[in-house]
């Protein structure tokens, strides 16, 4: 070994006694103790730290390591206590676990995010009605405890009917999202493992969910069952829920409308303006006396003079009455008032003369219908060969309503050969109608039912011997097919004596209310005209 001159020794003594008179002189001072003190202090700190995080680290399995080695780990729990200090040098918060939310929560946690607002509790969300649910049910898997589920349900059936909700029907649903108790979190927590090796699945037995996901508290519930009725289902003094059902104020105007046709009778009346529903119930008010197949041509005119209501926001409800209505086709006008006579029977609609618009049987037992085949010998195109078509067929869409000419008892429902899903009803007088290539009846719909005039009683279709979607309808006498467009039938009552004497005053008042009003003939503006309704 190289032994040091006595002159290199002499220089390093000479520069540890410079440096240990300058730590004495610094130590001298109160700063250079602190200074000395604090920098001791965090140093054992830092390392009793890393050491702890050290052995909460999982163990390393190297390829070479034995299989029957182990290594004892501390746990973390024990590691996150003793890190704990309340002490001005150094604090680790405790670590809490994540918790599963229920439906409900997820989504008042994401609108949290997206506003940041971290404190908010509260939040709302559209719940919409499947088909075949119910409202406890949609509730349920939303989130909502079953006893909030059944308790608003329960209050909601004091002001409302349940049975009528349907698939679809939205509900705006407040809930809070409390957090999780401390107890809760404990028995959550000791599902999990606090040690073993997490890469042996046996090594710790089974592990259940980390916590168990809270139901959201219910609030309140808004819906609209309809325009005009608002329901609010929430929470009272006494926490229990109550319903309250806010009937909204309609507000009834009338219009006078009337255009020339061009094409159909119910396109040209809603380039008009005239709302759907005001629409098909002017078409049946003509049904009796109007083919509307072979009666209309592109020139005719209309006018109709109808109510309507609104709601205070200027919105469409629903359709009031058909005070009059008038049609001037080629080479005639029909004109139809409409009166009450007798204040314990619905009312009913007349002409000028006060004879009932209606007759024994409709022309038309289907709305917008085009004839396809008439009545008489014709090629049948599924048989080949000619023979009697002994009906008119209207080409429909499958599942167009089909309405019953007239009042009466029904004979056949059910399926018959070539007719494929039949119906025949027995009118007054000998008279009978059927209806062929149903696709479905009515409900209700059966032998011995009794039906009135206009009601739906089937569904157009393609069954039996038929080579496209169509409504085959015959009309009988005694029991023979006759050519329904050439079958004259008994027309409704008319008034006399003093009953059209009172007739005759309300229709020149309606006259008078009509002269009083402008003709509304522009197109409508959909998104604009509050005349335009929902098509229902």
């Amino acid at each position: 070994m190289e032994r040091r001159s006595p002159l290199a020794t002499t220089s390093v003594m000479g520069e540890w006694r410079k440096s240990a008179h300058g730590a004495a002189t610094a130590l001298g001072t109160t700063d250079g103790r602190w200074a000395l003190v604090s920098t001791s202090l965090t140093a054992m700190i830092a390392g009793s730290i890393a050491w702890l995080a050290i052995g909460t680290m999982p163990p390393m399995k190297p390829h070479g390591l034995a299989a029957h080695s182990q290594t004892t780990f501390l746990p973390y729990q024990l590691f996150q206590k003793l890190t704990h200090s309340d002490g001005n040098y150094a604090s680790i918060a405790p670590f809490t676990p994540p918790k599963p939310t229920s439906p409900l929560d997820q989504a008042a946690d994401d609108q949290t995010l997206d506003s940041g607002d971290a404190t908010s509790g509260i939040d709302t969300r559209t719940v919409t009605m499947d088909r075949g649910d119910t409202l406890a049910g949609a509730l349920e898997d939303a989130g909502i405890s079953s006893e909030d589920a059944s308790a608003a349900v329960a209050a909601l059936g004091k002001v409302y009917n349940v049975r009528s909700l349907r698939a679809g029907q939205d509900f705006e649903v407040t809930y809070s999202t409390a957090p999780q108790t401390a107890d809760a979190n404990e028995n959550a927590q000791a599902l999990v493992p606090a040690t073993g090796d997490e890469d042996d699945a046996n090594a710790n037995g089974p592990v259940g969910p980390a916590t168990i996901a809270p139901a959201a508290h219910l609030i309140s519930i808004a819906f609209s069952p309809s325009i005009e009725h608002e329901i609010t289902i929430a929470r009272d003094e006494s926490n229990a829920f109550a319903a309250s059902d806010i009937v909204k104020k309609l507000q009834v105007h009338e219009h006078r409308a009337g255009a020339t046709i061009e094409g159909s009778l119910y396109l040209s009346a809603m380039r008009a303006g005239v709302p759907a529903d005001v629409v098909v119930e002017m078409i049946h008010m003509f049904s009796y006396e109007v083919d509307f197949q072979r009666d209309i041509r592109p020139g005719d005119t209309f006018e109709v003079f109808y109510s309507y209501y609104y709601t205070p926001e200027g919105q469409p409800a629903r359709n009031g009455n058909i005070a009059y209505a008038t049609m001037h086709l080629k080479g005639r006008s029909v004109t139809l008032y409409r009166y009450q006579p007798d204040p314990n029977q619905p009312a009913d609609y007349f002409d000028a003369h006060g004879q009932s618009a209606k007759s024994m049987l409709m022309k038309t037992p289907v709305d917008g219908a085009r004839i396809s085949s008439g009545f008489g010998m014709r090629f049948h195109p599924v048989l080949g060969y000619s023979r009697m078509h002994k009906g008119i067929d209207f080409a429909v869409p499958v599942g167009t309503p089909v309405m019953a000419a007239g009042a009466g008892v029904v004979q056949i429902a059910g399926h018959m050969g070539g007719y494929g899903n039949y119906l025949r009803i027995n009118h007054q007088n000998g008279y009978g109608t059927a209806y062929g290539h149903l696709s479905r009846l009515a409900p209700g719909i059966r032998a011995g039912s009794h039906v009135h005039q206009g009601q739906i009683v089937a569904y157009s279709g393609n069954t039996g011997l038929s080579t496209g979607p169509h409504l085959h309808y015959e009309i009988l006498v005694n029991g023979s097919q006759v050519n329904p467009l050439g079958v004259k039938v008994a027309h409704g009552r008319v008034m006399q004596g003093r009953e059209l004497r009172e007739f005759q005053m309300a229709r020149l008042h309606t006259d008078a209310l009509m002269a009083a009003m402008p003709l509304e003939t522009k197109v409508a503006d959909i998104s604009t005209d509050l005349r335009q309704a929902k098509v229902k």
